[in-house]
């Protein structure tokens, strides 16, 4: 059987909700990785796939070549056409209800400040001490609305692993990056571990490069330093053409 979907994607938190749910569910897919330093992500075919220029996207053949773009609409998208068993979205409405508003936490929340926090922290060419704080500060409280969710015992975010687990997991997992501990949140970090578990999240974090910060337990690597500088050279060259 060839592949239902196509993933344009880059292995970051956002790129990673994709592979990770696309592993979960067991579909055939194709993994195309896109090059930011090249900025494939704002070349035409690519803006033909997603207009706003951003991974992840997916093309479904089995639909049309039917595209999606934004990785929380992809998520509930591939509910939708290819989760009949729910698995990630549950059945009862309330549930799902539940699913989306911690999908949207993470989207609305989540993913842009801890996204901010990540620029300030490593990226930017000045470094602001306000700007650092400030989205690192408002990373630690959306942690701690997660902790809190959490204290009822739950395993997961809505109590069976779901969608909103997907969503924040690549976020969470990446808090050294951004220079904030897990420390503090101790039933964040179990609920971090017990994603990490899952065979299928191992697989979707190695899309579409190899990715060992499960093995790391979620330690930077040793030349984090220096993937941060080069990361932030083409950053701020971007920056600059704005």
């Amino acid at each position: 059987m060839s592949d239902i979907i196509t993933l344009y994607t880059v292995n970051t938190p956002n790129g990673q909700k994709a592979s990770i749910a696309l592993e979960e569910l067991g579909i055939k897919y194709k993994a195309q990785a896109i090059s930011f330093s090249k900025n494939e992500q704002k070349e035409e075919w690519f803006l033909k796939v997603n207009p706003n220029g951003r991974i992840p996207a997916i093309v479904d053949h089995a639909r049309g070549d039917f595209p999606v773009f934004e990785s929380g609409a992809i998520l509930l998208y591939l509910a939708e056409h290819y989760d009949p068993n729910h698995i990630l979205m549950p059945a009862d409405a309330n549930k799902r209800s539940e699913v989306i508003q911690w999908l949207m936490f993470q989207m609305g929340g989540l993913g842009p400040m801890q996204g901010q926090a990540n620029h300030f922290f490593r990226y930017a060419s000045e470094k602001i001490p306000y700007g650092i704080k400030r989205y690192q500060d408002e990373t630690k409280r959306l942690y701690s609305v997660m902790e809190r969710q959490l204290s009822d015992g739950r395993k997961f975010l809505v109590g069976e692993y779901s969608l909103a687990d997907i969503s924040c997991f690549g976020w969470v997992a990446a808090h050294n990056w951004c220079g904030v501990s897990l420390d503090e949140f101790p039933l964040l970090d179990k609920w971090l571990h017990a994603c990490a578990a899952r065979p299928a999240v191992v697989s979707g974090m190695n899309v579409p490069t190899p990715n060992s910060i499960i093995d790391r337990d979620f330690a930077l690597e040793d030349d984090a330093d220096a993937k941060a500088k080069a990361a932030s050279a083409w950053i701020m060259k971007e920056q600059e053409k704005k």
